[in-house]
This record gives structure tokens, sequence and C-alpha cells, in this order.
């Protein structure tokens, strides 16, 4: 298999994917290295193919329904699964993490969280990596984007968040 059909099993795998899928897993179906996937992948990305890099693993990123709202939020790490439980709950999926560092400026994650399933695996892989959040960066203030199907499904994650005293308001 060539280098540019690797990477075209790549983009298919990708396709027919309902879920993220590690570098690891894609390595084992092409019969190459992880280090080889992560480069093709960074390849495709380079040629313009909108491939995601989560916590879970690679996935092709597509329009997320409905509104799309950035919501900045600060609490304590503690506080970091309610976060997501609380928008996840509401019918919500949390797209990304954005913190403003001082030094380097804009600074983003993707997360691509949907459900209380994938709170737990990203909790998990942050408590497993001894991984400190973004958030840490900048005092805990951060931002999300919310991708929300409906008008009644952003006001109630708006309020859910308010009511925790999770927004962060100066």
């Amino acid at each position: 298999m060539t280098s540019s059909q690797r990477r075209e099993a790549i983009i298919l795998s990708l396709k027919n994917s309902h879920a993220p899928i590690s570098a690891s897993k894609l390595a084992r179906e092409l019969g190459v290295s992880r280090q080889i996937v992560v480069g093709d992948v960074a390849l495709l990305r380079a040629a313009g193919t909108p491939v995601l890099a989560t916590p879970r693993g690679y996935m092709l990123q597509t329009a997320p329904t409905g509104d799309r709202v950035t919501v900045a939020c600060r609490h304590s790490q503690d506080s970091l699964l309610d976060e997501l439980y609380t928008i996840v709950d509401c019918g919500c999926g949390i797209l990304d993490v954005v913190v403003e560092h001082p030094v380097y400026g804009q600074l983003s994650g993707q997360l691509q969280i949907f459900s209380r399933y994938d709170a737990d695996l990203f909790w998990q892989a942050l408590k497993e990596q001894d991984a400190q959040p973004l958030c840490t960066l900048t005092g805990d203030v951060h931002l999300h984007t919310l991708s929300c199907p409906t008008p009644a499904q952003r006001e109630c994650v708006l309020n859910a968040l308010q009511q925790k005293g999770y927004l962060y308001q100066k």
C-alpha cells in the first residue's frame, strides 16, 4: 500500500465511523506504526481534510446541528465533570475549550463531548495521563463553543450553568 493509498484508507475509516478512532487502532488496521498514522493525519490536515484530534481519537469534522453558542465559564477543577454533565444533560454538545494565554494567545482543544459517556472518557483521560485541563493556565477561566440543537436546549444550558455559578461574570 502506498502512502497516498494509506491516507485514503484513513479518510475512509473516519468517514465510516460514528465515533473517534485512535491512531493506535488505525495503525493496527493499516499494519503501520502509530507514528506513521500521526504523520499521515498531519499531511491530510495540511491538504485541507478536516480531521479533528479529540481526546478519544481522530474524527472528521462535521457541521454541528442547531445553534452554536459560546459561553465563558469559571469553576474549580473539582467542578469540571459536573460542568460537562450539566451541558450534555441539557442536550447540548461541547465542541471545544478555549483559553486566552498571556504569552501564547488563544489556545484551544477539540473536545467533541456529546454525552455523559464522552465526558467520563475525557475525565478518565485527564486522570490517566496526569494532565491538567487548559483552564488551569488562566485561573480557571475558559470558553466553550456549544452545539445546541434547539433554542429551548440553548436556554436550558445557559440557565443551568448560571444557576450552578459556572458562567463567568466579571
